[in-house]
């Protein structure tokens, strides 16, 4: 499904703090299970996961989606396939302070038009899946971290994603939280999603939920499942 031909990532390229975060990875990840990127901090995890769900392009090498190679669209196709394939649970969550966990959920699929009653049926419904009903009319800053996170994740699902993409997902949560967290990963590869994480966790690592583990170290493949 996703495919990475010796993908290399450089930032500030050419000057003296150059530094190259990938240096040749080499990758197929098939549709519907759920892989873990784990290694030390710097060794290019999180920089993989931005070329894989389009966020960033890569300094040389090519990345294909389905067969079709992205590396080198332009903005505009790379944003579309971004809102029609991808779903993201950042570190950090990035929810909008000032307005509601339901407005969160919402504001990603507002570029895509549509029905603006069916897609607040449809946020409320996946608040709902996610035991956050009761929540839906809370600002984002009242939100405990866990709620946060499921806010985070019902905003990643809002357009029917078939990848989902998570960044040290658990890096803020108690054991108890990150082993919901897990029951949700396995609802989503139920569905038939993609889920690719990265995470510092043994937790996550060795959930009976993952298929696959690829460790990075100095921006290479250092080993995986």
């Amino acid at each position: 499904m996703i495919g990475l031909s010796q993908v290399k990532k450089a930032y500030n390229q050419g000057r003296a703090n150059e530094f190259w975060a990938l240096r040749g990875v080499d990758l197929h990840l098939e549709r519907g299970r759920v892989t873990v990127f784990r290694g030390p901090s710097g060794s290019g995890k999180t920089t993989l996961l931005t070329m894989v769900g389009c966020l960033a392009r890569p300094s040389s090498g090519r990345v294909s989606l389905e067969g079709r190679d992205i590396s080198a669209l332009p903005e505009r196709f790379l944003t579309e396939i971004r809102r029609s394939t991808f779903g993201f649970v950042f570190q950090s969550f990035n929810l909008l302070k000032g307005i509601t966990a339901l407005e969160n959920v919402m504001v990603p699929a507002y570029p895509l038009g549509g029905d603006h009653g069916a897609l607040k049926r449809r946020a409320l419904e996946l608040l709902d899946r996610l035991h956050m009903a009761d929540k839906a009319h809370s600002n984002a800053e009242w939100l405990s971290g866990g709620e946060a996170q499921r806010v985070a994740i019902a905003r990643a699902l809002v357009n029917d994603p078939r990848i989902v993409i998570a960044d040290e997902p658990t890096a803020n949560l108690d054991s108890e939280r990150s082993a919901q967290f897990l029951d949700i990963v396995a609802q989503l590869k139920a569905e038939g999603r993609t889920v690719l994480m990265t995470s510092h966790d043994p937790l996550v690592a060795e959930a009976p939920v993952v298929d696959r583990v690829v460790s990075l170290r100095d921006g290479l493949i250092a080993g995986g499942g």
